[in-house]
């Protein structure tokens, strides 16, 4: 049983309180299919978004099963499943392998007979088994829904809430899921609300809600829908409900709604007698069902993992970005490497007697300083803001792209430290084999002068930092546009920051070079560089050059913000 008691959601909006949902109370008994309709704007999807506990109510009770969800504990992610307006699955995906992900992530199977077993039954269920092996990309609107609706029900929830699940569709389409949410109401006690803006098909739901500016303007069997609304036909309650305000309706309905509740209970004792309704013993006797067990973190993290190579090695697209990538910008940089093979002369041992000579001398010495140890500096600082570009390519997009679906996935029980892990590991393959490419194939072609695995550590900190900051940054944006935009502005401002090129005003320098991630790289490495060469660095740029340990605490602490910016993210719930 689900019962709503004067549940009201207020927002708060020109300095006054508006109520999306307005004391709406209802009675909603095991096996139960609804229909909850109304014009746009209504408060349908806000009523809905209430009851899964995605906004929660502003006064009010919610009770499940006699239990307050506000005071005696929440659904389980098991009880309640939600199909939202939206896909809920990869586009590179089959069908099987998107409901086998869902089913891992949400249910401890016993073993991988039990796994297949649950999978084949709910593939049958909603009628995708003869297409369970194509890609999602190229399923028809209805074939998608039904996926939306398997993969809710791989936890076998008692409360399933639709979200316009017919819109777009058909006519045939829009019949067909109608008729399969209708069998699912009838299977083990499942109570089906499904918020619709079409007013066709409702003779086949046991009740229909119609709401008006967030109140009840009437709730009873279909049949009685145009008889309370004095309507002809059905379409026309809509208009009829303009006619007169919400508070009118809804006082109204208090003065008729329990004859009508008494009708819808008289309809449902009808069904059980013929034997449409079977609800199963432990309902019946009042007993508690088995619980569906979540899986642990490990298995959740080995679930997503495995998904997130599969995506992206079948994205031929994103593939050979990255493979471009890989190879182009090492190229790029080797282009420029002749410049920094140059020698420096040295300084004679003997002081010359000819005042001239030595001029001349200490000339030609700061000529080759200035000209190895300026191309030296370019090419440490190049490599280092092309792997801070990778890293803002690696993860920019990676959790704002697919927020929806991240949404969708915690709320049926995913753990964000599992989900933040996975992203973490995949990331980390990019970063090591990118980082780790650009160090040995600019050496092979010009090496590199001073501790060469200095200076790749310092490539592996870089791109580490800035794909560990990105990805914080793709955590908090609500699209990947803005994710994207936001990391390659911060990519952009790396290299006039940084004082690598010109030296900033000291009181500018003090404040930015803390945050400038490229500035550590390049300055770590450059420290790595041999004494003559380094002093030729040092001859040329104006700006003191920090030691090994400083840079490397000061990348290890940007890559640590990022990733805590990333947990904080990922933790935060951003439904729109």
């Amino acid at each position: 049983m689900l019962e709503l008691q004067d549940v009201y959601f207020t927002i708060r909006k020109d300095g006054a309180d508006h109520n999306l949902v307005d004391q709406v109370s209802l009675r909603i008994p095991a096996g139960h299919f609804m229909a909850i309709v109304g014009p746009s704007g209504c408060g349908k999807t806000t009523l809905l978004k209430t009851i899964a506990g995605l906004q929660p109510e502003s006064a009010g009770a919610l009770l499940w099963e006699g239990r307050n969800l506000a005071t005696e504990g929440d659904f389980a992610p098991s009880e309640i499943g939600y199909v939202p307006q939206f896909s809920v699955a990869y586009d590179p995906l089959t069908v099987d392998e998107s409901v086998e992900a869902a089913t891992r992530l949400r249910v401890r199977s016993k073993s991988t007979a039990d796994l297949d077993h649950r999978i084949d039954r709910v593939l049958e269920e909603t009628g995708l088994t003869t297409i369970s092996d194509r890609l999602v990309k190229v399923l028809s609107g209805g074939q998608k829904r039904r996926l939306g609706l398997a993969m809710e029900l791989v936890s076998d929830p008692k409360l399933l809430l639709c979200d316009e699940v017919t819109s777009g569709l058909d006519p045939r389409s829009e019949r067909e899921i109608v008729h399969l949410l209708h069998d699912l109401s009838r299977k083990d006690g499942r109570i089906v609300l499904s918020v619709t803006h079409s007013l066709a098909h409702l003779e086949l739901y046991d009740s229909v809600l119609v709401l008006h500016e967030g109140r009840v303007a009437f709730h009873g069997p279909p049949d009685k829908l145009n008889h309370y609304f004095s309507v002809k036909d059905t379409e026309e309650i809509y208009p009829q409900l303009t006619t007169r305000s919400a508070e009118s309706w809804q006082a109204s309905w208090q003065k008729h709604g329990v004859a009508y509740d008494q009708m819808i209970a008289r309809n449902r004792e009808k069904l059980i007698q013929k034997g449409a309704l079977l609800l199963p013993a432990e309902v019946a006797e009042g007993e508690e069902p088995p619980a569906v067990k979540e899986p642990g973190f490990f298995s959740q993290f080995k679930t997503l993992l495995s998904r997130r190579w599969r995506i992206f090695l079948r994205d031929r697209g994103q593939v050979m970005l990255q493979l471009a990538i890989l190879l182009c910008f090492p190229i790029l940089v080797t282009i420029f490497s002749d410049k920094a093979s140059g020698n420096i002369r040295k300084f004679s041992d003997t002081r010359q007697s000819d005042f001239i000579a030595e001029i001349q001398e200490q000339q030609n010495v700061r000529a080759d300083q200035a000209k190895v140890g300026s191309a030296i500096s370019g090419i440490i600082m190049f490599q280092v803001v092309l792997l801070a570009l990778m890293g803002s390519n690696n993860s920019a997009r990676e959790i704002a792209g697919e927020r929806p679906i991240y949404e969708k996935e915690k709320f049926g029980g995913l753990r964000p430290s599992a989900y933040l892990a996975s992203k973490l590991a995949f990331l980390s393959c990019l970063v090591v084999a990118q980082s780790l490419w650009m160090a040995f194939f600019v050496n092979y072609f010009g090496e590199f002068r001073g501790d060469f695995f200095q200076h790749a550590i310092f490539l592996l900190l870089i791109n580490g930092a800035m794909t560990s900051i990105c990805l914080g940054i793709s955590s908090l944006m609500r699209t990947a546009e803005q994710a994207s935009l936001l990391s390659i502005y911060l990519v952009g401002f790396q290299l006039p920051l940084s004082g690598a090129v010109l030296a900033l005003p000291e009181h500018i320098e003090a404040f930015t070079r803390p945050f400038i991630s490229a500035y550590w790289a390049w300055s770590g490495s450059v420290d790595a560089l041999q004494t003559q060469v380094h002093t030729a660095v040092k001859s040329i740029i104006d700006t003191s050059l920090s030691v090994k340990g400083a840079c490397l605490y000061t990348l290890a602490i940007h890559i640590g913000i990022g990733v805590i910016v990333a947990w904080a993210g990922a933790r935060r719930a951003q439904w729109e």
